[in-house]
């Protein structure tokens, strides 16, 4: 508890921030959209990239995208997704649908050094199954090694284009096969995907690095891609300086051969642009 009152009162962030975040949050003051720009938010990461991938969706006029988590432990963020999707689909003309990957039967044993074993074990995690499904309401379990999973996903279940990624599998090798989604049409994804990865900063134990971990399959699979690229986000940095694991967390996936990646999206910002620099 004592560590947990000094971090608070020690962090970037103003205290009267932080404060005034939980009041709004708590008794659920202002609009959806207000409580998302200050992070007043339940899973603030997920809200952030499921809001932007139907944004995106609407403006490119899709009808429907999918909200896709790798690694849903005990069900909580899946939870949460369906929150965020139920505010979200108010503000859009988009359909949001959502599936869940997971082993089920908790981590597998790690593959090497890479997988960070001083730090993770196979089982943990392990997923009450029944329990999630009935809990959720429009979500689906996708079950099994996410390998396998991933090679049949839109096969057997005909998602519409992806707009968001969640990622928690600890694992590099698994966030790696989970990749692999990204061999499909690029018709499968929107020209630019949303994603958060849980496991990009870790602690003073743990210690991540870009040579272990979710980081070094990042890397990986764009040091092998020309094309396509897992990006940060920098207008992060400016727009949420004062929380600087925010924008470590949060990438784009960037297909830059998309069939749809230059159709034009910026009116309103460029018409926000033109007035301010309009002579007075």
């Amino acid at each position: 508890m004592e560590n947990w009152i000094l971090g608070k009162i020690f962090r970037p962030e103003p205290l009267r921030i932080i404060l005034t975040r939980k009041l709004v949050r708590t008794f659920n003051l202002l609009s959806y959209r207000d409580r998302l720009a200050i992070g007043a938010v339940e899973r603030w990461t997920y809200a952030y990239c499921i809001f932007q991938a139907a944004r995106l969706a609407s403006l490119l006029k899709y009808p429907r995208i999918s909200i896709l988590e790798f690694g849903c432990g005990g069900g909580n963020g899946l939870v949460a997704a369906e929150k965020h999707i139920a505010e979200v689909e108010k503000l859009f003309d988009v359909r949001l649908e959502l599936y869940g990957f997971d082993m089920g039967s908790g981590l597998p044993t790690p593959r090497d050094y890479r997988d960070i074993p001083h730090y993770f074990k196979g089982g943990l995690y392990k997923m009450d199954i029944d329990a999630v499904q009935r809990k959720l309401k429009i979500g689906k379990l996708v079950i099994g090694d996410v390998k396998e999973t991933c090679a049949t996903f839109f096969e057997k279940y005909h998602p519409a284009p992806i707009g968001c990624m969640l990622h928690d599998l600890d694992y590099y090798s698994s966030t790696l096969d989970s990749f692999t989604l990204f061999d499909a049409d690029s018709s499968q994804f929107l020209p630019r995907v949303f994603m958060y990865f849980d496991d990009i900063i870790g602690t003073d134990l743990w210690l991540t690095n870009d040579y272990t971990g979710e980081r070094l399959a990042i890397d990986e699979f764009n040091a092998k891609h020309r094309m396509q690229k897992i990006c940060q986000n920098y207008s992060l940095l400016e727009d949420y300086r004062m929380i600087p694991w925010f924008s470590s967390m949060i990438r784009i996936y960037h297909d830059f051969s998309h069939q749809r990646y230059n159709d034009y999206v910026g009116d309103a910002e460029q018409r926000d642009h033109e007035n301010r620099i309009r002579l007075r």
